[in-house]
């Protein structure tokens, strides 16, 4: 099989590569970190029977003109990106497995929570300007509020069991039933309406789709407890920026954290970017060592286990 390389774990990771073509003798990898557009990852993947990539973004367009092209190996937790439409009627398989930064992803969760609760962000910009900012207290515990998860999958899991010696209460809606695991960890299963209304603190796990997509608008944001406190570590797009904007502003909702936005590269300074109570990362939840490796060897394991994915079926529900 000829593997055509865009994922950026392999560039950072040399030692990556030496195990991929281990396996694979007729590999070449992309030799950036940034991603390719359309056009040159067309170029790229010319003549190779597989593409073992990040982010790109693969439509019917790209698949047309890579008629050889026959299996696409996803490194990524999210498989959005992908066109499952386009992907059936060519006939490709794609590789994916669900929650593989899980880990990396609940760990950022939990520290954006005290972050956002105490201000920490904020207070460290301001003395990175050269400020010592005379009021440095008035934050909030993460001790004693009531957690509520918006998705209990396989990230919200991992900060379920992460937020037990934190003394919290927490809630969780979710499609699925989870209730062997809710009776564990003791979580409530609540429906959202609860949800919104209950929670000191919300953090969003949910995958992007038809249903999710603007699901956080300024009618469900006008639901949550007043001074709220909102993560999103999930996927852009979900949370509607603009209204997100306006009550931060307002104080309807106390701080926010986002690590995912509507347009990435996020184009230039968000006006969200200028309030003290925002805290934005730059889609990072998965940035670290470990959870590198172990995507990129997920992405190795999808060469081989795949499947033609079906529209209208997880994950394209």
């Amino acid at each position: 099989m000829r593997v055509a390389v865009t994922s950026p774990f392999f560039h950072l990771l040399p030692y990556l590569q030496e195990e991929l073509v281990s396996k694979y003798p007729d590999s070449k990898f992309k030799d950036t970190f940034d991603p390719l557009n359309k056009a040159d990852f067309i170029e790229f993947c010319k003549g190779y029977d597989a593409a073992l990539i990040g982010l790109d973004r693969i439509d019917d367009e790209v698949l047309t003109a890579l008629p050889e092209l026959k299996i696409i190996a996803l490194c990524s937790a999210g498989a959005d990106h992908l066109d499952p439409v386009a992907l059936k009627k060519r006939g490709v398989r794609m590789g994916w497995v669900a929650g593989i930064n899980k880990d990396a992803v609940a760990e950022m969760t939990i520290s954006t929570m005290i972050n956002i609760l105490r201000n920490f962000h904020n207070l460290s910009e301001r003395l990175h300007k050269g400020e010592w900012p005379k009021r440095r207290g008035g934050g909030s515990l993460l001790k004693g509020k009531i957690v509520g998860l918006h998705g209990c999958g396989n990230v919200g899991k991992e900060v379920v069991k992460r937020l037990q010696p934190f003394e919290v209460d927490i809630i969780a809606h979710d499609r699925e039933d989870y209730s062997d695991f809710y009776s564990e960890f003791n979580v409530k299963a609540v429906s959202a309406e609860e949800l919104w209304k209950e929670s000191d603190i919300i953090s969003i796990h949910v995958s992007r789709n038809s249903s999710t997509i603007g699901l956080y608008d300024e009618v469900v944001l006008d639901r949550l407890k007043h001074g709220v406190y909102l993560v999103n570590t999930s996927r852009g797009r979900i949370v509607d920026e603009k209204a997100l904007y306006d009550r931060l502003k307002s104080g309807a909702i106390s701080a926010a954290h986002m690590d995912v936005f509507e347009v990435e590269p996020v184009p230039g300074v968000l006006e969200l970017f200028k309030l003290p109570n925002f805290m934005g990362t730059p889609h990072t939840g998965a940035g670290a060592k470990e959870a590198w490796e172990i995507m990129a060897r997920s992405g190795i394991n999808n060469l081989v286990d795949n499947w033609i994915p079906e529209p209208g079926v997880y994950p394209y529900d």
